[in-house]
């Protein structure tokens, strides 16, 4: 997954004339840390745990990163999810480093005793390895508000004090800021309206904003938001999918409404359209793919079926390089930007605990805004003077910030001088 990952490094490079020692730093992780944590479960068994924490860079500042639990996290996994935070700070200008951490397990086999006991652990582990300077840590896969709140209340424990700023993603009343379950979301639809706004010859959408046909995969807390927020200013949301199925509805779905049967029906189905597949879903004549879920999910496999002319990445890696290069001929708007919006408002948390404030919606929602359409624009830049893809232009943009800031502390012309 990292060599993957490394793969739209390069492809930015010659672009980027940046120097070299930058490149080799990009090449590899700070930090990485694995330990086994012991957890008993409710019938009284004893269980070991894979855990992890990986600093990839932190060349712009602490290094900023969520908590995933998942039966898949690994080394590997987590090293490559760091590396893209790493990028996606870098891409949207905030003053964070990449990080990433994980547990190998299965959360939805959990109590809420065990999850609350292999959270504290996760913590208690890892205590030395995180803070408000070194290491943020946020809720990711897996894991949510009320999962931060009890690391941060054992963090706490361990280390006295009340120090907010070292958990963000928590709940409101521990510090947590309004809009943060929503600004994935959110975020990724204000790159939308930009590019729809300010660059609608570029993108190859035809029509305009009202005939826009939206499907997107996944209908959680980055699928539905962004759904949501499409349906209030009504872009065409068509088709909706979870890990079981899907609904397509060429005259546009009811968002609230499918959010209400999902959450209160026992089938806990969409209750609209017709149902689909989720490989159907790829297959589908829509303007704008949006895949919001886990990684790796276009493949060799579907993506020569992609009807689609744009596909807006607000999964972390939703794309593999050997699909990439099969969607040249389409625009691919990537994750780094498209789903910043999370760690953008976690940057707003921070402030808020460090500086001992309380924003409102509207502040969050308004310095959102004009974060991604301030990031969107100069990718933009970036993408009309290199005639690259939009994620060379991001990568590009990143990489220049990043490498900016490692050159004031000299390279080898420097000290060969």
């Amino acid at each position: 997954m990292l060599e993957d990952a490394k793969k739209q490094l390069y492809a930015a490079l010659p672009y980027a004339n940046i120097d070299p020692e930058s490149v080799l730093r990009l090449e590899n992780p700070e930090k990485t840390i694995e330990v086994s944590i012991p957890m008993r479960h409710d019938d009284g068994t004893l269980k070991m745990y894979r855990a992890f924490r990986c600093h990839y860079d932190s060349t712009l500042g602490p290094a900023k990163g969520g908590i995933r639990y998942h039966p898949h996290v690994d080394e590997d996994h987590v090293q490559a999810l760091a590396f893209w935070m790493t990028f996606k700070c870098a891409a949207v200008k905030v003053p964070f480093g990449g990080a990433k951490g994980g547990v190998s397990i299965d959360p939805k086999k959990l109590s809420n005793r065990e999850l609350e006991r292999i959270s504290k652990a996760y913590i208690s582990a890892f205590a030395d390895f995180i803070g408000p300077e070194e290491d943020i840590p946020a809720p990711d896969l897996g894991t949510n508000e009320r999962v931060m709140g009890w690391m941060y209340s054992e963090y706490r424990r361990i280390k006295g004090g009340n120090p907010r700023a070292i958990i963000t993603g928590k709940p409101v009343p521990l510090g947590g800021i309004v809009g943060r379950n929503s600004a994935t979301g959110y975020g990724g639809y204000y790159v939308l309206e930009t590019l729809l706004n300010k660059y609608l010859d570029k993108i190859k959408i035809p029509g305009n904003k009202d005939e826009l046909r939206v499907a997107i995969q996944g209908f959680g807390n980055v699928g539905y938001w962004f759904a949501e927020k499409c349906h209030k200013n009504r872009i065409k949301v068509v088709a909706i999918t979870n890990q079981y199925g899907g609904v397509y509805d060429p005259k546009g779905l009811d968002i609230p409404k499918c959010k209400l049967n999902i959450d209160n029906t026992q089938e806990r189905e969409f209750g609209q359209g017709t149902k689909i597949s989720n490989d159907e879903f790829f297959e589908l004549d829509v303007d704008i793919l949006a895949p919001a879920a886990i990684e790796n999910v276009i493949t060799q496999g579907n993506a020569k079926k992609i009807k689609a002319p744009l596909i807006f990445e607000l999964a972390n890696g939703p794309t593999t390089p050997e699909a990439d290069e099969m969607l040249q001929n389409k625009i691919v708007v990537p994750d780094i930007l498209a789903n910043a919006g999370g760690v953008v408002v976690s940057y707003f948390e921070w402030l808020q605990n460090r500086h001992a404030e309380e924003w409102d919606a509207d502040k969050v929602n308004q310095e959102l805004n004009r974060k991604m359409k301030y990031a969107t624009e100069k990718m933009m830049d970036m993408y009309m003077n290199h005639k690259t893809s939009m994620r060379t232009a991001t990568y590009i943009l990143a990489l220049k910030r990043i490498a900016a800031a490692n050159e004031c502390l000299g390279n080898r012309g420097f000290f060969q001088r």
